[in-house]
């Protein structure tokens, strides 16, 4: 006889510890990937970076791990003077820099996507062959419950997590009989019940996806027939539990965005569409649409190109269009990335080489990797430079200037302007016929609904206001910078033809670039003080227009889905007062406002940001007291906050130290440095996307699911409220 011992299970502590970690454990998603990354980087290189010092420990460990810190994050402050490193460590930092780029990360993003792209539609292909193989050999049956007879129903509609969702004509047909049988379940192969509800249909048809950017309007309808039924029905009435709620000190959700998992995408059900099932009536149903651009006309878009509405076939078609447009994007944004820094490098290497190498021999550096390192550093918004003396010693030279200023703006703050510009000219470019027909859909595609495939570029609409905004930002730091400095030695001993282009330059790196062509501690106070208010905001025009004009806006701020916490709190923000004049005056909700999305943002953003700053700033003071004391003017509080504000908003410019080049921090004990190596990277990942937007998740129908989804909840919300006003 054989007696099957039972496996050794493992001590009950030991398992409740391992459940422990494994509840607490932050989700997989795009900003946990995004953090790793940066913490694994950097760590591995701090420690080579550390061992190739010459000679052997010349700089700390401390400072060898915020230095890569600083280069990852674009920050570009320095313990240490570049000119006092190897060639090797230099390389290491402009490595660094490189690997640490949004653009850079940008690109693995697409590629990533590309290649789910790819493994979803072979897949598709497999399921398509293995239905085929099994319907050759049995032929499934529908078997229908109720009073209706067997042929397809003639109902269009979604459950909503289990809630059938009525509209004020679908009650009204429903008394009359037109709908009698509306509850009626359909099991196809006795599988889970099945519930529809009607759509109202569109009383005129508009222009086509692809005709004009003008038509992808929130609420305008995509050219759709009547006559073809589109019906989408959610198999489950419960969500999957992917993780449990705990408060976390780090979000993983991303900036603004509610903790609650039912908000994500992949928590809505998967949408089992009727043109699915098999067709027992084949004369009652009519094929789609033709196609016209290559895109089946259908379908609604709302609100930040949220298609909703569409058949199974159509859905298909728009993943085949996306997938495109996200090829395209895997080939235009590293020649852009490439492109911009090997000609901007090659170009400020020249000139160095050429006319200033007398410049980088004070340093004993290269002119050509003094020019090319400052390229890669300008573009990259890092700030970090071999010289000790910064941009300063080429405050005079124009085409530097002129050049590193354009590279700030095409690597970060303009680099959404750039790339829809670059985009509409190759659209513009491409002849209008047939054999160019598919390449001019995808760029139009990327025109009109850039946000469901890459996050640094924006509609028109988006694109404009970005524009506007970095335009009144760089010109009130350029005007600040004339104005404020009147009969200051610093400015004034300028030479007059150069002043000008000065003040642009300095305008543009202190926001992001980190560069400075003039002594910061040499400014006026009021200056600086602006230049604090500009660093700590310096992420805000990108990062609202990014979250602003996500795909799932309202499902990350917690508003459309079905989010009771949220309705409870616009509710006790407007008091009794204030919900008695929206009645009277028939206003609609906040929460229907344009506006309302934008408040919400910056209300997430600033909370955000505001509490780690406070704290850093707290900590490095009570750390530094002893510098204080012995020399109160240099360690001010003021220069501490201008420090850590510089290095969370990830700029780089520094009061710096009396007679040395490095920043203000390279005087800091070991343990401010360290908090202010956390400062960095939390000020890092503040300008990333939410952890739901749609441009970093994987294709999947939980993405269909999910924008059906806030359609339906929506279109709720807008006839409750209008029941409501009546």
């Amino acid at each position: 006889m054989v007696v099957l011992r039972p496996r050794n299970r493992l001590p009950s502590s030991f398992s409740r510890a391992l459940q422990w970690i494994s509840i607490h454990l932050p989700p997989l998603n795009f900003i946990t990937l995004h953090y790793a990354y940066f913490l694994g980087v950097c760590l591995f290189s701090s420690v080579v970076f550390w061992g190739s010092s010459t000679p052997p420990r010349s700089i700390s460990y401390v400072d060898s791990l915020f230095l890569v810190v600083s280069a990852m994050t674009e920050a570009g402050l320095n313990t240490v003077n570049l000119s006092q490193m190897n060639t090797f460590q230099q390389f290491i930092l402009f490595l660094l820099i490189l690997l640490g780029s949004a653009i850079w990360v940008s690109i693995a993003v697409v590629h990533v996507r590309r290649k789910a792209f790819e493994r979803r539609f072979k897949s598709i292909v497999e399921e398509e062959r293995e239905r085929r193989r099994n319907r050759s050999m049995t032929r499934p049956r529908l078997s229908l419950q109720g009073s209706r007879s067997r042929s397809r129903p003639d109902v269009d509609g979604a459950v909503i997590r289990g809630r059938v969702i009525t509209s004020e004509k679908d009650q009204s047909e429903e008394d009359d009989g037109h709908l009698s049988c509306s509850n009626d379940q359909l099991q196809p192969d006795g599988n889970i019940p099945l519930i529809t509800r009607r759509f109202p249909k569109p009383e005129s048809s508009g222009e086509d996806l692809e005709t004009d950017s003008s038509t992808a309007q929130a609420g305008r309808p995509l050219s759709i027939d009547t006559a073809t039924t589109r019906r989408i029905i959610f198999t489950s009435s419960t969500p999957p539990t992917r993780e449990r709620q705990h408060g976390r000190i780090l979000s993983m959700q991303g900036v603004g965005a509610r903790q609650n998992v039912e908000n994500h995408p992949i928590s809505s059900p998967r949408p089992v569409y009727l043109d699915e099932l098999p067709k027992i009536d084949e004369g009652t149903s009519e094929g789609l649409p033709p196609p016209r651009h290559g895109i089946l006309s259908g379908g609604f878009i709302g609100r930040n190109s949220q298609f909703s509405n569409l058949s199974l076939a159509e859905r298909e078609k728009i993943g085949g269009v996306e997938y495109r447009a996200v090829t395209y994007l895997a080939v235009i944004v590293p020649l852009y990335f490439i492109l911009w820094q090997l000609l901007g490098c090659i170009g400020l290497g020249a000139y160095v080489a050429s006319k200033r190498a007398s410049t980088t021999e004070i340093n004993a550096e290269n002119p050509w990797w003094v020019g090319a390192f400052n390229g890669v550093s300008a573009f990259n918004n890092s700030g970090m430079s071999l010289l000790d003396a910064n941009m300063v010693a080429f405050q005079t030279s124009d085409y530097i200037l002129i050049t590193m200023g354009l590279m700030i703006l095409a690597g970060n703050t303009c680099y959404p302007v750039f790339l829809r510009l670059l985009i509409w000219t190759l659209f513009h470019l491409l002849p209008d016929n047939e054999k160019f027909l598919e390449p001019r859909t995808t760029l139009r595609f990327l025109l009109d609904h850039p946000r469901r495939c890459y996050t640094n570029l924006f509609p028109s609409k988006h694109t404009w206001w970005l524009l506007a905004t970095l335009v009144v930002l760089n010109g009130t730091d350029w005007i600040a910078f004339e104005v404020l400095n009147i009969g200051n030695s610093t400015v004034t001993s300028l030479p007059s033809g150069s002043r000008a282009l000065d003040g642009l330059f300095q305008a543009l790196a202190v926001r992001s670039g980190g560069f400075y062509v003039v002594s910061i501690a040499g400014l006026r106070i009021g200056l600086l003080s602006l230049y604090v208010i500009m660093m700590y905001i310096s992420a805000y025009p990108v990062l609202i227009t990014m979250r602003n004009s996500n795909v799932y806006e309202e499902r990350s701020l917690g508003i459309y889905a079905d989010d009771p916490q949220a309705k409870q709190e616009v509710g006790n923000k407007q008091g009794v007062l204030g919900r008695l004049k929206r009645t009277l005056t028939s206003q609609r909700e906040p929460t229907e406002s344009s506006g309302y999305f934008v408040r919400q943002q910056l209300r997430g953003q600033l909370a955000h940001d505001l509490w780690w700053i406070v704290l850093a700033i707290l900590f490095i003071v009570i750390t530094e007291t002893s510098q204080f004391e012995r020399d109160p003017g240099v360690y001010s509080v003021f220069n501490i906050i201008f420090e850590v504000v510089s290095g969370y908003g990830c700029v780089g410019i520094s009061v710096g130290l009396p007679n040395v080049a490095y920043s203000f921090c390279g005087g800091w004990h070991a343990l401010s440095k360290l908090i202010l190596c956390a400062v960095m990277l939390r000020g890092r990942h503040r300008g990333l996307p939410v952890a739901i937007d749609r441009a970093v998740l994987l294709p999947g129908e939980h993405l269909a699911a999910a924008e059906e989804e806030d359609a339906q909840i929506r279109l709720d919300r807008t006839m409750t409220l209008n029941r409501g006003n009546v």
